[in-house]
């Protein structure tokens, strides 16, 4: 059985149409496919959709259209970001979501933002809700216009975020020292904060590559077997388990040559393991022969007698 649930399309940053996406999976036999583009965010970007209500109806159209040769799920992979979006809640209700990946790619310098209290008492016009989810109105030329605020009582860009992935590596290193000083640990730190945190208030279905702060280190700042990172990383693991949440096994990095292993690495899966918690496959599909690469994980996991491993949500 064929399957995939991390589906990017060109409504965010993939090369492919959603039909595009949806006819490599039928002609190569797939039984099920999730699309989950990047979702809105509050400020100008490349790589997140810009129009949510197009995306999420041409998703459902196609669910229609194709229903008698693959399963289609409405999906999106929502970032969490502090003081900018936190609770996930509306897009799933105004996109009527069947399911969510909960990540991390953008980081906050704890000394930039305001918290969301801080920013509705400093601005009656700025809470929470009225900043971000009420406004997200998918086609409005406006999205991200105004958003978050600095603590400094300026707007937030994405220039006051840590920007983690992506292709090239100097941008991970531009952010680590713009807005942690070069301070590795502060920054890994923040980052598995927010995991934590975006895990508790918004239970994902999926949890999302929980372990990406590692790809563009390349054991340049720190390695995995530091043990504050490893420390770090399994309260994460340890904290999806309780919450009895998916942790998906990204194969991107490898296919994509920015890292040597899965997100999560072996060595967490193999904690993961011991704790049962139930794991998906993803591709992290950006064009259709991304779909088929799954780089061994499904034999890994085999080989190690992984106790749940899902194909089907």
């Amino acid at each position: 059985m064929l399957s995939n649930f991390h589906t990017h399309s060109n409504y965010c940053d993939g090369k492919a149409t959603l039909r595009e996406m949806v006819d490599f999976a039928v002609a190569h036999g797939f039984s099920e496919l999730g699309f989950s583009g990047h979702c809105p965010l509050p400020f100008e970007n490349t790589y997140s959709i810009t129009d949510y209500e197009g995306y999420c109806n041409e998703v459902r159209a196609l669910k229609e259209e194709y229903k008698d040769r693959i399963k289609i799920s409405l999906g999106l992979e929502i970032d969490y970001i502090p003081g900018m979006l936190e609770d996930f809640t509306p897009l799933i209700k105004q996109g009527s979501l069947e399911y969510t990946i909960g990540s991390v790619h953008l980081i906050p310098s704890p000394d930039t933002l305001l918290s969301p209290q801080q920013a509705a008492d400093s601005s009656p016009n700025l809470g929470e809700q009225q900043r971000y989810s009420d406004r997200v109105s998918s086609s409005s030329p406006k999205l991200g216009e105004v958003d978050a605020q600095r603590a400094d009582g300026g707007v937030c860009t994405s220039d006051d975020l840590w920007m983690i992935d992506g292709s090239r590596y100097q941008t991970y290193d531009e952010g680590l020292f713009r807005l942690f000083g070069g301070d590795i640990r502060r920054g890994v730190t923040a980052y598995f904060h927010n995991e934590n945190a975006m895990l508790e208030r918004n239970r994902p279905t999926i949890v999302g590559h929980p372990d990406k702060i590692v790809m563009h280190n390349r054991d340049r700042y720190f390695t995995e077997d530091e043990k504050w990172y490893r420390d770090l990383a399994l309260e994460t693991i340890h904290l999806i388990h309780e919450l009895g949440l998916i942790c998906e096994i990204n194969t991107r990095g490898i296919y994509k040559g920015r890292h040597a292993d899965y997100y999560p690495g072996k060595w967490l899966i193999q904690e993961m393991k011991n704790l049962r918690i139930p794991v998906i496959v993803s591709t992290d599909a950006h064009a259709p022969e991304d779909l088929l690469r799954t780089e061994g994980a499904y034999e890994y996991l085999a080989a190690i007698a992984y106790p749940e491993v899902l194909r089907e949500l």
